[in-house]
């Protein structure tokens, strides 16, 4: 039986899921004294505090502010609704307690649609999910407080032996007892961080563990980009235009019942490392699960749409790699390996006698989307209706409205976007490194040295092309020459390994500057002489996990420490500033004032919290350990 908020809207309440496609579901409600319900996505204006939540199930509590206005406007402050679970091997107590005027009510609801409905009875509730009896006992009702055990059992269980409700009936009155003490055990085992480094662990396992959702008709476990990150029904228009950008509420009909982002569940991976190394391996290799039958792992992939056309930043490899030094698994790595091979080869693969991403000069390799490819209108969420090739494009590289895009032109003919791009091309190299370590863990050593072989011809024609030497830089290459534009992302040759250690030093100083990137807060996606710079709007200007953390791996390589110890804490501190003031775990970071924008409780928040981590904790794949 999995147990936990794994229904994307169910911020306040469980899912019991029995096997793929069955399971039952309980929520609260609360109604106002003027009579106002608010329930599933209302809670999500209303959260103020997140967590804890053991990995294992063992407790888990969420936080919200009855006071506050279920919209976009809200500022929770207080945290005046309680909710607190915990699991015993085959049995869930749960607690809710309001501290406001009100009315707190437990439904019983079928998640996704599914079959198993609650039956309800004078003593309790009864349902019969896949082969088990469930049952959940009450204790008396009151308007501010409700609480639940919800135990289980199978059908076919010994004659004599207590049924699901007399277990659940003689569990009750301990309840109160059984929270109390698992929240006390919890607090007492988990991880913890001290010092510059106090709240940085919790940060990670707490807002991650609420970001675990399900795939209901496989069971499997994975890491959405958010809680509300789960996009429309194709055909519906279920937000509007702009929510991905602006955070706006949900209109319309329901959502998609999964939606899984390419990058964001390989960054999630490496986060829950530090809270479940199993977990870690689930969400990755759902990540990789998400890729179409030609090996495209998507930009995002729900059960009922997705992006055939484009695919993300490869770094699966480089996050299955660092995740195996860390939480050693060769069954989950050799697990991972198809999805990553194939992957791989979907970059280069023949479109119309060329690799599929070639840039301008062959051999290096250029963001584009396949046209062809493209879902018919009816299946597109609102918002991809009308974009065009080069949008699409942009999107590809996660980034996707950076400034650098705004230089190259799409070229219709090859699908791509008219240039040679640093960040592909660094991406593509350490792809090529990563596989090919995992290649040699995996005993594979002709495959590996043919890898290697590759990401020599890679980076040999990334130090003719794009190094220029008067910018002390890497720059992408456009049909006049290289471009003027430097972004956060032109430091990703470091990650690669691309530089000699005299080109690294070279670059280095850019990062020093004042005038470019460093500042009180670090580090912006485009230069700070820009002109977009000021626009402090998405990927113009503002902060972002990914590329804080991919930057930081870089300049950890080339041992540029005091640097990079500055960006990891700074970032941190940042991040852990804002938590503290909101209650939120941001999407992106204003980098003229470090306060959070984007979406309230975006999954890869907490990287910025792993970059300090990792100041004393690594798995560094540079350093074999």
């Amino acid at each position: 039986m999995r147990v936990g908020a794994l229904e994307a809207r169910r911020w306040a309440g469980l899912v019991f899921a029995a096997g793929p496609g069955d399971g039952i579901g309980l929520r609260l409600v609360f109604t106002t004294p003027s009579g106002d319900r608010r329930e599933l996505e209302d809670w999500y204006w209303m959260v103020s505090r997140v967590g804890p939540h053991a990995p294992d199930g063992s407790y888990a509590r969420m936080e919200f502010d009855l006071a506050a206005e279920p919209s976009p406007d809200s500022r929770p402050a207080e945290g005046t609704l309680i909710l607190e679970w915990s699991r015993r091997e085959d049995a869930v107590a749960l607690r809710a307690v309001a501290r406001a005027p009100g009315r707190v009510e437990l439904v019983g609801d079928r998640p996704w649609g599914w079959k198993t409905t609650w039956e309800e009875a004078s003593d309790g509730w009864r349902a019969a999910p896949g082969g088990l009896e469930m049952a959940a006992a009450f204790a008396p009702r009151a308007g501010d407080r409700v609480a639940t055990v919800v135990a289980w059992e199978s059908k076919g269980a010994p004659a004599g032996s207590a049924t699901a409700l007399a277990r659940a009936q003689r569990l009750l009155p301990g309840l109160d007892r059984w929270i109390d003490d698992a929240h006390r055990d919890w607090d007492r085992r988990r991880p913890r961080g001290s010092g510059a480094g106090e709240g940085l662990v919790e940060a990670v396992a707490d807002h991650l563990m609420w970001n675990i959702l399900l795939q209901p008709e496989t069971g499997r476990l994975y890491a959405p980009a958010g809680r509300r990150w789960i996009f429309p029904k194709p055909g519906d228009s279920g937000r509007e235009k702009d929510a991905r950008d602006n955070d706006a509420p949900e209109e319309g009909p329901g959502p998609d019942d999964w939606t899984v982002f390419g990058w964001d569940s390989f960054f999630n991976a490496l986060a829950l490392a530090t809270a479940s190394g199993r977990l870690a391996w689930d969400v990755l290799l759902a990540g990789l699960e998400s890729r179409y039958p030609n090996g495209n792992v998507p930009n995002w992939r729900s059960r009922l749409g997705g992006t055939p056309d484009r695919s993300q930043p490869p770094i699966g490899s480089f996050a299955a790699l660092k995740l195996f030094l860390a939480c050693p698994d060769t069954d989950a790595l050799a697990a991972a390996w198809p999805g990553l091979r194939a992957w791989n080869h979907w970059w280069v693969a023949d479109k119309g006698g060329r690799p599929r991403r070639e840039g301008l000069t062959p051999g290096l390799f250029a963001w584009g989307s396949d046209t062809a490819l493209v879902p018919e209108r009816a299946q597109l969420p609102e918002w991809e209706v009308a974009a065009d090739g080069h949008q699409r494009a942009a999107w590809e590289s996660g980034q996707d409205d950076l400034p650098l895009w705004e230089e190259a032109e799409w070229d219709p003919e090859r699908e791509v976007l008219a240039m040679s791009a640093v960040d592909l091309c660094s991406y593509r190299a350490l792809d090529l490194e990563c596989l090919a370590r995992i290649a040699r863990i995996l005993g594979d050593e002709p495959e590996a040295d043919r890898l290697d072989a590759e990401r020599r011809r890679l980076v040999a024609t990334m130090n003719r092309v794009l190094w220029s030497e008067a910018a002390g830089l890497y720059l992408d290459e456009l049909p006049g020459g290289h471009s003027p534009r430097v972004a956060a992302s032109n430091f990703l040759p470091l990650i690669a390994g691309v530089p000699s250690a005299g080109r690294a030093r070279r670059m280095v100083p850019a990062l020093r500057d004042p005038a470019r990137f460093r500042g009180e807060w670090m580090l912006p996606t485009i230069s700070r002489d820009d002109p977009a710079f000021e626009d402090q709007q998405y990927w113009r200007g503002s902060i972002w996990p990914p590329m804080n953390y991919l930057v930081l791996q870089g300049l950890r390589r080339y041992g540029f420490d005091e640097l990079a110890s500055e960006l990891a804490w700074k970032g941190a501190h940042m991040f852990l500033a804002d938590l503290r003031r909101t209650g939120f775990c941001r999407e992106n970071f204003d980098a003229c004032t470090g306060r959070g924008r984007g979406h309230r409780f975006q999954s890869w928040g907490p990287l910025f919290a792993l970059g300090a981590i990792e100041e004393s904790v690594d798995a560094c794949p540079w350093r074999g350990r």
